[in-house]
C-alpha cells in the first residue's frame, strides 16, 4: 500500500468520529499498538530532540525498506508516532523522503495540539525523514 493510500485510510477513520474527545481516545488506542520496543533502543541516541515528552525512534533498513519502531512516555504522543509509523514504515527511503504528510492537517491534528505537542510532531516527522535520507545516502539509492 502506498503512503498516500495509508493517509487516505487514516483520514477516513478519523472522519467517523464526532469530536476531538473521540479522536483522542482513538490516538490512545493506537498507542497500544506500539509494542515490542526493544529496551536496547531506549537510549539517548534514539531520543527525539524537540519533544516535550520522551520519544524514542529507531529505524532499520531491511530489504530496501525503512522500518520504524518507537515508544514514548506520553500516551497521546505515542499515538501520534504510531500514526506516523503506520504511514511511513516499510517504504523505500526515497518514498519517505518525498512524502507529503497531508493527513496531519486533514484530520485536524495540528489545530488540536498544544504548541509543544505540535513542535514534537514536527520533530518526529523530521527525524523519520532524516533516517530515510541517511539510508538513501548510505546505500546510494
Amino acid at each position: 500500500m502506498s503512503i498516500d493510500q495509508v493517509q487516505e485510510q487514516i483520514v477516513e477513520e478519523f472522519t467517523s468520529f464526532n469530536d476531538w474527545t473521540e479522536k483522542y481516545t482513538y490516538l490512545i488506542e493506537l498507542s497500544k499498538e506500539l509494542t515490542g520496543f526493544k529496551e536496547e533502543y531506549r537510549n539517548n541516541g534514539n531520543l527525539i530532540k524537540g519533544c516535550q515528552s520522551q520519544v524514542w525512534l529507531q529505524a532499520d533498513y531491511i530489504n530496501g525498506k525503512v522500518l520504524f519502531f518507537a515508544d514514548s512516555d506520553a500516551i497521546i504522543t505515542k499515538g501520534m508516532v504510531a500514526l506516523l509509523i503506520r504511514v511511513l514504515s516499510n517504504h523505500e527511503p526515497q518514498e519517505i523522503e518525498k512524502a507529503e504528510l497531508w493527513f496531519i492537517d486533514k484530520i485536524g491534528l495540528t489545530s488540536h495540539l498544544s504548541p509543544t505537542r505540535s513542535n514534537g510532531l514536527v520533530s518526529m516527522v523530521k527525524q523519520m525523514k532524516l533516517y530515510a535520507l541517511a539510508y538513501k545516502t548510505k546505500y546510494s539509492l
